[in-house]
């Protein structure tokens, strides 16, 4: 099926009969237009979904080349692994001679659609996406697709769509990190992870699970937990390390949430790695600021934004077919550092 093409003033002032000058000023609620006809243009262009290029008309305004844009969403900016992964779009989007529009969802599905529909108002020419924790529809991103906008997913995935997408090797990162743990002796593992309607939490996850099957360790659920961040880990964490079959080692669906367990477990008493090995995911800048600094899996966060980058962009300059769906892995590596035997 054809995907529709998104209309202009020009369509919309032919088939309701008036001139593209109307349109316009019809849209901007102008005065010269009847309330009447005013509403009719705006029905007909909400109906159509018809978004006006406010971006390209200022730039008109001001006598200013247009701007080639590209519009990027991410959960969290503060968070070290999206900001190197935004290191990497900028850097390869200026490259090849783009702009870069940041926008924060701040993991809230409603900021995410809102971004959307700024993203289409203002006519970026592509989008590049990781989607909040709690986004469970995606007609935000559906409506991208159907007007016919350029758009490619990372880390964070819409598995609802078959749309490019740039991720990091989450299993193998994860088994690798596990496998790692069980050599050095460690067999009840615990793993701290997050939500799993996010694709990374199954992959990481299973990657967990399967090194402990290989190995001949039957999963405790127990040692499972739903826990992403370091202020949960300070409480959870003692009540797992009070049982008193507890872990002998931890894997972390990511670094703060490994240093949260890091620092709970010294206030316990515990050694680090002698009596528990800790290992985290990301590689940020955090994991060499602990004590004893952090082994960790690495996700080469600039690597996958510039992976992100030229996908949509050779869609955008024609080097690729607009239908053409691309999913490019990035491989991850294990960071040894003072937190494992």
């Amino acid at each position: 099926m054809n995907k529709p093409t998104p209309i202009t003033m020009k369509d919309i002032a032919r088939e309701l009969g008036v001139s593209v000058a109307t349109v316009s000023r019809a849209l901007k609620d102008s005065p010269r237009i009847s309330e009447a006809q005013r509403e009719k243009i705006k029905a007909y262009a909400r109906e159509h979904n018809f978004y006006p290029n406010i971006l390209a008309e200022s730039l008109r305004k001001s006598r200013l080349q247009p701007t080639k844009a590209i519009g990027v969403i991410v959960p969290q900016i503060n968070h070290f692994y999206f900001s190197s992964i935004l290191s990497g779009i900028e850097d390869q989007a200026t490259q090849r001679g783009y702009l870069v529009v940041v926008a924060q969802s701040n993991e809230n599905y409603d900021d995410e659609v809102r971004i959307c529909d700024s993203f289409l108002l203002n006519r970026c020419c592509g989008i590049i996406v990781s989607q909040a924790k709690n986004t469970q529809k995606y007609d935000h991103f559906q409506k991208m697709i159907d007007n016919n906008l350029p758009l490619v997913f990372y880390d964070r995935i819409c598995t609802g769509l078959n749309t490019s997408r740039v991720v990091v090797d989450d299993y193998m990162g994860a088994f690798n990190a596990v496998s790692h743990l069980i050599n050095t002796g460690c067999r009840r593992i615990a793993f701290f992870g997050t939500a799993m309607n996010l694709e990374i939490s199954k992959n990481r996850y299973n990657g967990y699970r399967d090194a402990l099957l290989k190995n001949g360790i039957t999963p405790d659920d127990r040692f499972y937990v739903h826990c992403d961040n370091r202020d949960e880990a300070e409480v959870i964490t003692p009540q797992l390390l009070n049982l008193e079959d507890g872990p002998d080692a931890f894997f972390a669906v990511n670094d703060d949430t490994a240093i949260g367990i890091l620092y709970t477990a010294k206030r316990m008493g515990f050694r680090i790695p002698e009596d528990i090995s800790i290992c985290g995911f990301t590689n940020g800048e955090r994991a060499i600021a602990c004590d004893p600094m952090l082994t960790t899996v690495e996700q080469r966060g600039p690597q996958l934004g510039k992976e992100a980058v030229d996908i949509l962009l050779d869609k955008v300059e024609g080097l690729t077919p607009p239908d053409k769906v691309e999913k490019r892995v990035v491989r991850t590596r294990l960071i040894l550092r003072g937190t494992t035997r």
